[in-house]
């Protein structure tokens, strides 16, 4: 989950802009230099149709944005699933071709922008939470991403870990269930996950109305109980290592309280010194959000 930095040139008044590109969805905010955002707009990703078309909107979108508010562009802050590479990107198997990309080179190439940052999308929206939101005045932190997927994003001393190979935090290849090896925590626990388990269950909505059913005792609650269990046996483990004083959830899913009271209940249970545990307060905007603070980084590296 490294981050990836092309260009550098002395900042001077003019907008900043952030992508951010889910499995589901991307976002696109144009912000002034100092990160508030002035425009942004969401637009499905489609990611059975390929990584190409869904970069090309994306670019077409950000220009749009670009021109609609006015003044040069500064910089831009890339938000993507996977761990970023300059000549393209691993463990990001949810958009076919994703791979392949140059991020950073499409987006300088394509916007005519000289500073270019990726990061990790999780990575992206734990440099929000330090920044501007719940990491503040906490440390260390762990950021807690279910959404389409789920990961972790770890913060020690005011910045976001990204591991020797950048791939710190990806706790969906995590072991989950037997016999050995098992099988990996995302297939159990995730955004698609949860909406196949609510298809099993004759349930619509996918996730969401799999969580509304379990608001009360049934067969939806305890299907999804044991979902939750695991992911809380895995984020047990990392509040042992790490010892967080704070746990911030962000994506869609998180934004259940069903599955945030059970998630909590559960780690209060068996955690001997217990983090707080907060929903993030940037919604559905924390990597885009992120994106945007890579932007304004990269202007004053």
């Amino acid at each position: 989950m490294s981050l990836q930095v092309a260009g550098v040139r002395a900042g001077v008044d003019g907008l900043l802009l952030g992508i951010d590109f889910g499995g589901t969805k991307m976002a696109v905010g144009v912000a002034d230099r100092q990160g508030r955002v002035l425009a942004r707009r969401r637009i499905p990703t489609y990611a059975e149709r390929g990584a190409p078309q869904a970069l090309d909107r994306a670019l077409n979108l950000a220009a749009e944005l670009v021109a609609g508010v006015g003044g040069p562009l500064l910089a831009a802050g890339v938000a993507s699933p996977g761990v970023v590479r300059p000549d393209g990107i691993d463990l990001a198997p949810n958009v076919p071709g994703w791979e392949r990309l140059r991020l950073a080179e499409a987006v300088r190439d394509g916007l005519d922008v000289a500073d270019v940052a990726v990061d990790n999308d999780l990575n992206a929206a734990a440099l929000a939470e330090l920044r501007i939101g719940a990491l503040r005045d906490a440390d260390p932190g762990l950021v807690v991403g279910i959404g389409t997927g789920v990961a972790a994003a770890v913060t020690v001393g005011g910045r976001v870990l990204a591991g020797h190979r950048g791939a710190a935090g990806e706790i969906g290849y995590a072991v989950a269930g037997g016999p050995w090896p098992g099988t990996m925590l995302e297939l159990d626990f995730s955004g698609r996950a949860l909406d196949r388990l609510a298809e099993e269950l004759g349930l619509a909505g996918g996730a969401a109305g799999l969580a509304g059913a379990a608001e009360h005792p049934g067969t939806a609650r305890a299907a999804l109980t044991a979902r939750v269990d695991e992911l809380a046996r895995h984020l047990v483990t990392c509040c042992l290592l790490l010892d967080p004083e704070r746990v911030v959830l962000v994506g869609g899913v998180a934004g259940s309280a069903v599955i945030r009271g059970l998630l909590v209940d559960r780690l209060a249970e068996v955690l001997p010194h217990r983090p707080d545990v907060v929903l993030s307060g940037f919604a559905d905007d924390a990597a885009l959000l992120g994106a945007v603070t890579l932007a304004r980084e990269a202007v004053h590296v």
